[in-house]
């Protein structure tokens, strides 16, 4: 089996009309992904993409009991949005909006903890694939392939280049899942190392990390007292220069802290093998 989505997932696209939503919608159902609308506001009652377009997710979710949004709207208005999935009752909002305030995340984390049945992946992450069963967000769904390594990362197109190995070299994946660069997210590392242990599918995990924040510290821990299956991880940003925002908004070193050498020690530490580069990852799950 995969996590979080699969071949019976409904999807509904948030902001579908928009040139990315558009793109990227396509490319989803190119992929066998079950897109069963799109939400613009003023634009319901018309199709695209051979889908029907909706004013609000209420009406949406109601006409075709879509159980996952993927937001594409703007910024300013992105937090909006997932607030909207959530009271229309989408179980899982996977959310690519990059540059979101970090005070309106706030707030929009705060609201989703008082609905303990919904999860958000993101913002500003490329997304969730199960191989062979739907792809929620902008992975190129070719360079993956069905098989038994579950895939984390709060990269996107690093991401994409330790997959492609993991490919070439003759593994496959159960899921991956992009859960964000920014400050404040809606599922961590641990969440998604949780799904993974208990998921019968997934026999090793990737884990894909960068500086900044104490995330990958945390999961190191986590690792170490509850993970019963090999974990091989890459960290990003060796030689980043301190206090200097590395291209995502949480990808910082602040006064010492975060750092991509301390990350790396608190893996070996647990027993945790840290590739030195992209390429090896797939060299250390063999």
């Amino acid at each position: 089996m995969s996590i979080l989505i699969n071949e019976k997932s409904k999807v509904i696209v948030q902001g579908i009309t928009g040139r990315d939503g558009s793109f990227h919608a396509e490319q989803m159902i190119q992929y066998g992904t079950n897109v069963v609308g799109g939400v613009t506001p003023g634009k319901g009652g018309k199709t695209i993409l051979g889908v029907p377009i909706f004013d609000s997710m209420q009406d949406a979710v109601s006409s075709t009991q879509a159980d996952v949004s993927l937001i594409f709207v703007p910024p300013a208005y992105a937090s909006d949005a997932i607030i909207e999935a959530a009271d229309a009752g989408i179980q899982l909002i996977v959310c690519i909006t990059e540059g979101i305030p970090v005070n309106q995340m706030l707030k929009t984390q705060a609201y989703l903890a008082t609905k303990p049945n919904i999860r958000l992946i993101g913002p500003n992450c490329p997304g969730v694939v199960s191989p062979g069963k739907s792809k929620v967000g902008i992975l190129p769904g070719h360079i993956f392939k069905q098989g038994n390594v579950g895939v984390v990362s709060r990269s996107g197109t690093l991401t994409y280049e330790i997959v492609y190995g993991l490919t070439t070299a003759g593994f496959g994946e159960s899921t991956c899942i992009g859960i964000g660069g920014d400050p404040i997210i809606g599922t961590d590392f641990i969440d998604v190392l949780t799904m993974f242990n208990e998921d019968p599918q997934t026999e090793s995990i990737v884990l894909i990390g960068e500086i900044g924040g104490d995330a990958e510290e945390k999961a190191a821990d986590y690792i170490k007292k509850n993970i019963r299956k090999k974990v091989v991880a890459f960290i990003a940003g060796v030689t980043a220069p301190p206090e200097k925002r590395m291209g995502h908004a949480g990808a910082i070193i602040s006064q010492g802290m975060g750092t991509a050498q301390g990350k790396v020690e608190a893996f070996e530490k647990v027993g945790v093998k840290v590739a030195s580069i992209p390429s090896q990852v797939a060299d250390l799950l063999k």
